[in-house]
């Protein structure tokens, strides 16, 4: 049974009679119909009255529904608010737009916009790169989507998406004071998107593609990388993988298993396996066996997708077929980004010995961390709620500052294991742990860390330098 979170908190406001025992009443109430209480006050008191505050942590929607419910079916319970703390977060949305100049008087004004501010344009079309230093351009991307394959809700659509672009913007400033706003577009033409991005471009130092639907994705990324002169960052691919290169390195320190030596199942060939399966080669993995619904990839059967015949193609060596239960047997290293529940005891006990599960499905992983733990020595998910959360809020933020700060206009695979290298190396020897692999989402040096690896590796990557990724990762680690 899943366990009351956060994300279903509510604040109730209730109003019993005033005697000794109302509050405890109350809150005894509320944690026998299975909430977590957080917070609990007294708002108004009179003679024979009192008002309470009450927040809690639900399991879902209809369970905080059921929590107010059992307080009403109580004799002198008045339940008079039931607050969705999450949708109240939202009102308004989450971002804001600040001047950071104070326009106080005319001075002010005639300098910041007109007649002043024509200088300024001119200087900048006689010199397009000034507009990195004059403009908002030097410190902002754009978060941009189509509503296609948002999180684990699918194709919902632009306005639906907005939610979480916002959310995404709020972290890029909060980690990284990286400057982003959320470009949802109402729709999923390639070609459409293609140019309408290509046409909002002169005002960002970056573009973030987000939660745009496989195999779309990798069109979209690849002609807007080869069209325009900013980065390219595809989220759901490059950050995705490059925390679960992250998180590999440590795990495999704790096993004493090498990357080269190991042999990996991926479960998932969107864009999320396809980019890891690609960055743990680029880093030396040459083992690999990846699955999706249709079994085993393998050089014999012909695929339509083109990403799919690529992975056949690079992957799978011994050439297996058969199912992602054959594909575990003997396996060091599982990492599932595709579905729930997909294996289970079975699988589990065929891996060898001292093997990694890194089961990164959200919310519902592909095995039961608890069930992954009685057989593997590391276990990973992408959740909140257990240890060794992968999540990639440990990459894009530092990894965009990183490249605002090097003015980079390209990716490259260097960039992204310098990126990988920096957060594995946040976690100190005396830290790494079976339950503690990666660091925290709030350690305040990751994304520092992070952004000067990934600005030496563009400096690198411009100079034609041959880049030492273990002096990129020490001095992210200084």
């Amino acid at each position: 049974m899943a366990n009351p979170s956060p994300g279903y908190s509510i604040q109730l406001r209730v109003e019993v009679s005033a005697r000794v025992t109302a509050t405890s009443e109350v809150v005894a109430a509320v944690a026998d119909a299975g909430a977590v209480v957080t917070a609990v006050d007294v708002s108004e008191s009179r003679h024979d009255r009192v008002m309470i505050e009450l927040t809690c942590n639900a399991i879902s929607a209809a369970h905080a529904a059921e929590i107010a419910e059992s307080l009403r079916a109580r004799d002198g319970v008045v339940v008079h608010e039931v607050d969705d703390r999450t949708f109240r977060m939202h009102v308004g949305g989450k971002l804001a737009v600040m001047p950071k100049t104070p326009l106080r008087n005319r001075d002010d004004l005639s300098r910041a916009y007109t007649p002043g501010v024509a200088r300024v344009c001119l200087a900048i079309a006689e010199d397009p790169a000034e507009a990195r230093r004059y403009t908002v351009k030097g410190n902002t991307i754009a978060v941009v989507t189509d509503g296609s394959a948002v999180l684990g809700l699918g194709n919902i659509g632009a306005a639906a998406s907005i939610p979480v672009m916002e959310g995404k913007a709020a972290l890029f400033k909060q980690f990284a004071d990286v400057d982003a706003w959320p470009v949802a577009l109402d729709t999923q033409d390639t070609e459409e998107i293609i140019r309408i991005v290509k046409a909002i471009a002169p005002v960002y130092g970056g573009i973030n593609l987000e939660d745009i639907a496989a195999p779309r994705c990798f069109e979209i990324e690849r002609r807007l990388r080869d069209e325009l002169d900013i980065p390219v960052f595809h989220d759901d691919q490059h950050g995705t993988a490059i925390v679960t290169l992250a998180a590999l390195v440590n795990a495999l320190r704790i096993v004493g298993k090498e990357l080269a030596d190991v042999r990996i199942v991926v479960s998932g060939v969107g864009a999320a396996g396809s980019a890891i399966i690609q960055l743990l080669r680029t880093e030396g993995a040459r083992s690999i066996v990846a699955a999706g619904r249709r079994g085993i990839l393998h050089r014999g059967e012909h695929y339509d997708d083109e990403h799919r015949s690529w992975i056949a193609a690079h992957t799978n060596e011994d050439g297996l077929t058969g199912s992602l239960a054959d594909a575990m047997v003997g396996a060091d290293v599982f990492i599932g980004v595709s579905a729930p529940n997909l294996i289970g005891e079975a699988e589990l006990s065929s891996m060898a010995s001292d093997a990694i599960v890194f089961a990164m499905a959200n919310p519902d992983p592909e095995v039961d961390p608890m069930l992954a733990a009685r057989h593997a020595a590391v276990v990973a998910t992408g959740r909140s709620d257990f240890p060794n959360q992968i999540n990639n809020v440990l990459a894009f933020p530092g990894f965009f500052r990183g490249m605002l700060d090097a003015q980079a206009s390209d990716i490259v695979p260097e960039m992204l294991v310098a990126a990988a290298r920096a957060i594995a190396g946040a976690v100190g020897d005396d830290e790494l742990n079976a339950s503690y692999i990666i660091p925290s989402v709030f350690d305040p040096t990751v994304a520092r860390s992070v952004a000067d690896a990934v600005a030496h590796a563009a400096e690198n990557a411009r100079t034609g330098e041959v880049i030492d990724i273990e002096s990129i990762e020490g001095e992210a680690v200084a």
